[in-house]
């Protein structure tokens, strides 16, 4: 392992520590004009129903998830209420209440996030594809599928990461990653008389996000490689990708 790469490691093993954000607080308070509005226990339609607050009441937004606000009634009751819903409302002054569109207040609270990049791979043209889940503003865990295509081989690479990123709210928002997998490459040439491999990797990586609008994001960012040959020694990758992704 180089120098390099133990330096990245050790700067994400410092960013894993648990770190901890206060949510914020809207203090919008709206008046009911439907027949009722139903509170889950939850920000999702699969969330049971535990409580129907009834037309002429008022709640107040507390925070919001995707298309789900979270509100406390007049007699301190919590719940969810679906945007469709809640935009049936009206504020005190008597305005129909809007939903705000996502923004970068979104964006460091998303839970899941899906993307593909593109790039450069020790010389080969890569494509990925991505998903991520958010465990905390600090810390998010990937699924990563990549297809590198070069003159001479094709390699195909699936693998499982953990990513640290340390200011969740800025707009420029950089991160650090590692994680590990399997990658297969085929010899692309007929007069190369190679069999197919399959060998195992790890990497390390920085990067960074940048919130553009709604829900989109940019993308960009360095890995490097370490494959496990079945022969005697391994191979060290430089990877350079960037491209686009959605949140929710």
């Amino acid at each position: 392992m180089t120098h390099r790469t133990a330096t990245l490691i050790a700067a994400l093993l410092w960013l894993l520590l648990p770190v901890f954000t206060a949510a914020e607080e809207a203090d919008d308070r709206l008046r009911i004009a439907d027949p009722f509005i139903e509170l889950h226990t939850g920000p999702g339609s699969g969330y049971p129903v535990f409580h129907v607050e009834e037309r002429g009441k008022f709640i107040r937004i507390v925070s919001s998830k995707a298309d789900w606000f979270k509100v406390v009634t007049d007699k301190n009751l919590e719940g969810w209420v679906q945007q469709d819903q809640l935009e049936r409302t009206f504020t005190e002054a008597g305005e129909q209440f809007k939903a705000p569109e996502a923004s970068i207040g979104d964006f460091s609270k998303r839970r899941w996030e899906l993307g593909m990049l593109g790039g450069d791979f020790n010389g080969a043209t890569v494509f990925s594809v991505y998903t991520g889940y958010i465990f905390t503003p600090n810390l998010s865990a990937e699924l990563i599928f990549s297809h590198a295509i070069g003159d001479y081989s094709s390699n195909m690479l699936g693998g499982l990461g953990l990513l640290g990123q340390p200011f969740p709210t800025w707009r420029l928002s950089p991160f650090f990653t590692l994680g590990a997998g399997a990658i297969k490459t085929e010899p692309k040439l007929a007069l190369v008389q190679s069999p197919d491999r399959e060998d195992t990797y790890t990497y390390v990586g920085v990067g960074f996000r940048s919130y553009i609008t709604r829900r989109f994001i940019f993308r960009a960012e360095y890995k490097n490689y370490v494959a496990f040959t079945s022969r005697d020694d391994n191979e060290e990758v430089d990877e350079w990708k960037a491209g686009f992704a959605v949140f929710f």
